[in-house]
């Protein structure tokens, strides 16, 4: 699914189509090609989902599994239609799990009650919902906090922290595992890994909660763990920072063995160390993160630990105590030449919200910061904290970013040195009165549509040095644009899972034609209608659009109409896309209500889907009536499938 809405063609003008050669690969001519900074073509852009305390998602416990899925799939939504491509989401806030976890509960944040269960696998079902928009799931991680209470009898009685007393401390009001403890290290590791073994994330994500943030008048209580594992270290700051170290270190290890696309990254505290106290350190006089949770944030970068770093900069431009300004320019050159990319966290919460600096109330200071950013070329990207925070839009601060800055979409940067995959080729353009519909072939993860105004004889490179042509992502192979006018010409790249970006298609142009007939019918249009004995179903990433319909053969007439509004009586191509699998039905039976009557064409629906596949050519009447059904009386059995049905005058 992409950004832009799916539409039903019907009723469609002529389309004229031709073919363009080629270009080189898109990155590589990029430097020779004047860019504008405002549409860079690779950017992550991303919001923070929080489900501790319920400040994003779920909206509050107890909701139904179909309430909270109807309000995870609305804040998507809402990524998308402020052209971000990621999200970050919460799914082990308090050592507990959104997923059925064998190494912890069920997240007291679902259901009100820690082990709930909710009755579904929310991290499968928000994955799926994010990978449908084409958007990356990265999923976040609380490591060391345990509850936010310091009572242990209020945690369930198989919680682990229960059963291994030791392994937790009280502080500040709240309990949290002692990082000290080798045996703890590896079981929030395994925690973690469980999740990554057994879903399609794209991400691990650990916020800045390391060692907790000092309490007046507290020191934490692990003198009795630094005498048992302290070793040989003297200071038991250094040992603190080793624990963290330890823990980020493997972790990088172990999510890259076991799926090295998987991104590692890591959003600390914006302060590493003050240069007051640390030469290395920023033009800054507030806390320190390496001397007070411990979180030596500049050694992860400069060892490659992470993928990304994204530092937490939540202070306004020109802030006495870290300027906004001065912390970007520290992270840059901390990043520069490690290979590690930065990316901003954003504090969307400070933006027109009551009690904040006089700064925060001006509707243009998130903007400008992003303005900043572009002084640097080590930037990647930003995050917002959080969710609510964007869709709130206080002072209309989301809406003027987003109006000066993601007024195109743009690809996330790219990660590793994978080989970029074949370019695509576009197997059709129909143009007519509710935009282009474009099908094409390729083996790329998702795929990247550009679009050029009228009919250039070839593919000039630098139509892709950023994202002006750029008009939208997808995980299918099929694509609306809603938004053209006029003689438009379309390449398509492939994308491989790190984001290594394949050559050009060849151009396939669209425009008027002369009279010609083409339609295409898909499954979620007005013209489409099925009873109830029909489901739906987004499980294929071969379906055309965003779903598909399907049901259980029987013998009786239950057929699924495809309407269409046929201009002149004549012969007529007619194509059909389904979703192939092994248990499919074997005989689907297609109908074609031709000028002579019902025709019945039988199709074996275990192979071959993805494609338009021709069914024939036939004579049809004018009027707008039911063209093309799917009928469930077949004696073969599984599943008989209605998706999509391309109808051309020939």
């Amino acid at each position: 699914m992409t950004a832009l809405p799916r539409i039903v063609l019907a009723a469609l003008t002529a389309a004229l189509v031709t073919l363009v050669a080629p270009g080189p690969a898109p990155t590589a001519v990029a430097a020779a090609c004047a860019t504008d900074p405002a549409t860079p073509k690779r950017q992550l852009r991303a919001m923070w989902i929080s489900s501790v305390a319920n400040i994003d998602w779920p909206s509050r416990t107890g909701l139904s599994a179909a309430a909270q899925q109807a309000e995870f799939r609305a804040w998507l939504d809402l990524a998308v239609a402020k052209r971000m491509n990621a999200v970050m989401v919460q799914v082990r806030p308090t050592a507990d799990a959104f997923w059925p976890s064998p190494y912890e509960p069920w997240s007291q944040w679902l259901t009100g009650t820690q082990g709930g269960d909710p009755g579904y696998d929310p991290l499968a079902f928000m994955v799926s919902e994010a990978h449908a928009r084409d958007l990356e799931l990265h999923a976040w991680f609380n490591p060391y906090r345990i509850a936010n209470h310091d009572d242990p009898s209020k945690l369930l009685s198989t919680h682990p922290a229960r059963k291994n007393p030791g392994w937790r401390f009280a502080y500040g009001g709240k309990l949290y595992y002692n990082p000290g403890i080798p045996a703890v290290r590896a079981f929030i590791e395994d925690a973690i890994m469980d999740a990554v073994s057994r879903y399609d994330v794209d991400g691990v994500h650990l916020d800045d909660y390391f060692y907790p943030y000092p309490a007046s008048g507290e020191q934490i209580p692990d003198s009795a763990t630094f005498a048992q594992y302290g070793g040989s270290f003297t200071n038991v700051a250094d040992w603190r920072r080793e624990n963290v170290n330890l823990l980020v270190r493997e972790l990088d290890q172990r999510i890259h063995a076991a799926k090295p696309h998987v991104s590692f990254g890591i959003s600390p505290f914006g302060i590493w160390r003050n240069a007051g106290t640390d030469p290395l350190g920023s033009r800054t006089s507030g806390l320190q993160s390496y001397d007070a949770i411990y979180a030596d944030s500049r050694t992860w970068v400069k060892q490659g630990w992470v993928d990304y770093i994204s530092p937490q900069i939540y202070w306004h431009l020109g802030f006495s105590t870290a300027a906004y300004e001065v912390l970007t320019a520290w992270w840059s050159d901390v990043v520069r030449d490690t290979g590690v990319q930065l990316v901003i966290g954003q504090a969307a919460y400070r933006a027109g919200a009551s009690g904040q600096e006089a700064a925060w109330q001006d509707p243009a200071e998130l903007s400008d910061h992003l303005l900043d950013n572009r002084k640097h070329p080590e930037i990647s990207g930003d995050v917002y904290f959080s969710a609510k925070d964007v869709k709130a839009d206080r002072i209309g601060a989301i809406t003027r970013l987003v109006a000066t800055h993601y007024t195109r979409p743009a690809l996330l940067p790219a990660r590793g040195t994978a080989a970029a995959p074949a370019a695509p080729v576009i197997t059709a353009a129909t143009q007519g009165t509710g935009g282009v519909q474009l099908t094409w072939t390729g083996s790329g993860t998702s795929y990247a549509v550009y679009r050029v105004a009228g009919s250039p004889s070839a593919a000039d490179p630098c139509f892709f040095a950023d994202a002006r042509n750029l008009v939208g992502t997808t995980r299918s192979r099929t694509f609306t644009d809603t938004t053209a006018s006029g003689t438009q010409t379309y390449y398509v790249t492939a994308l491989t899972r790190t984001h290594q970006e394949s050559a050009p298609s060849a151009g396939r142009t669209a425009g008027s034609g002369s009279g010609g007939f083409s339609v295409v019918l898909d499954n979620a249009g007005t013209g489409f209608t099925a009873s109830a004995s029909w489901g739906t179903s987004a499980y294929s990433g071969q379906r055309y659009g965003g779903d598909y319909r399907f049901a259980d053969p029987v013998a009786a007439s239950d057929p699924a109409w495809y309407s269409a509004a046929i201009p002149s009586a004549g012969t007529y191509r007619v194509e059909v896309w389904y979703p192939s699998d092994p248990g499919y039905n074997s005989a689907t039976p297609y109908i074609v209500a031709t000028s002579s009557g019902n025709q019945t064409v039988t199709v074996d629906q275990r192979s071959g889907g993805g494609v338009w596949r021709v069914l024939g050519t036939f004579p049809l009447n004018a009027g707008t009536y039911n063209v093309v059904g799917v009928s469930r009386w077949t004696s073969a059995s599984g599943y008989v499938v209605a998706d999509a049905v391309r109808v051309t005058k020939v």
